[in-house]
């Protein structure tokens, strides 16, 4: 759905966005994370259209953004990490002015317009003032807009950014919706928390360059290909350190006072019995849990905080 090859673009001598490529699938719910100042906000408005690339491509729906823009436009909506609101209008007049801009009908307009309000909570809200609406409220409220000309693809800048926590679980809540409903989903974000259960794909961008792309499942098992277990005992770890290491399929091992973290290449049919040699070697075991890479994990292993 989303094509990018070769992204560059240079400011006046310095690159924000040095060559990157990667690709976004239908249906995907994309996260493209990265620090402040990596290039995440530069890239998004190459794809939006509203900034030319200094060299590379990107494609939306088979379109060039450069070549076919106003064609990419009808087929994206975007979320900018910045956005105001007219204050003096109600919700209603809002939304119906951006579906006018995008050459809806009257007719048309009111059938979207009552569609998107319900999809996104703002029906008890048509005639109050956005001037009055509350940060989360304006969050639905540029979502709607965004969806108003019913996109094939979502492009969202920091959407979460600033919201409180109810807030951004109702977000959460709403972008699996609209990938149900069969929007592709493109998300920025520095906030890994806000991606980590929503995500099917992602790409990690530091000093403008990608350092990691592609289905999260994937990129989980290139970092640990096997599982890993955090072993919690009574006493010093390290004294039990030696029968751990000495048991098959047992890979690098870290003591962390109480407990011991370690890399286990056997199938997990074989934990049980990876116990019980344990027990049968005097460890004296209170806990055994599987260790999950999550995005943070992720981030932190991929990226070595460089800033441009």
């Amino acid at each position: 759905m989303i094509e990018v090859r070769d992204l560059a673009k240079n400011y006046e001598g310095s690159w924000a966005v040095r060559g990157i490529s990667f690709e976004v699938g239908a249906g995907d719910i994309f996260g493209f994370i990265g620090p402040n100042g990596a290039g995440k906000t530069t890239s998004i408005r190459i794809m939006s259209t509203l900034l030319d690339p200094t060299s590379g491509t990107i494609r939306v729906d088979g379109k060039c953004v450069v070549e076919h823009a106003h064609e990419v436009r009808r087929r994206i909506g975007y979320m900018p990490d910045n956005f105001g609101v007219y204050d003096r209008i109600t919700v209603w007049e809002y939304l119906d002015f951006f579906a006018a801009s995008y050459g809806l009908g009257r007719r048309e307009r009111l059938s979207a317009i009552e569609g998107i309000m319900q999809l996104t909570d703002l029906t008890g809200l048509r005639d109050r003032l956005t001037g009055e609406l509350s940060k989360g409220m304006r969050q639905r409220l540029c979502l709607a807009k965004t969806l108003v000309h019913n996109p094939k693809v979502l492009i969202l800048d920091e959407p979460a950014n600033g919201l409180d926590p109810r807030a951004r679980i109702e977000f959460r809540a709403l972008l699996k919706e609209l990938r149900n409903l069969g929007k592709t989903i493109f998300i920025s974000s520095h906030i890994l928390a806000e991606l980590s259960d929503v995500c099917t794909a992602l790409a990690i961008l530091e000093k403008g360059r990608v350092v990691a792309s592609g289905p999260v499942e994937e990129i989980k098992r290139a970092l640990q290909p096997g599982l890993a277990f955090r072993l919690e005992v009574l006493g010093e770890a390290e004294a039990c350190r030696g029968a751990l290491e000495g048991l098959e399929g047992v890979g690098a091992v870290k003591a962390d006072r109480s407990a011991l973290v370690f890399q286990f290449s056997g199938e997990r049919e074989r934990v049980p019995d990876l116990v019980r040699a344990l027990v049968a070697k005097g460890v004296p075991i209170t806990g055994l849990q599987e260790l999950k890479t999550d995005l943070e994990g992720l981030f932190m292993q991929l990226t070595r905080g460089d800033v441009q």
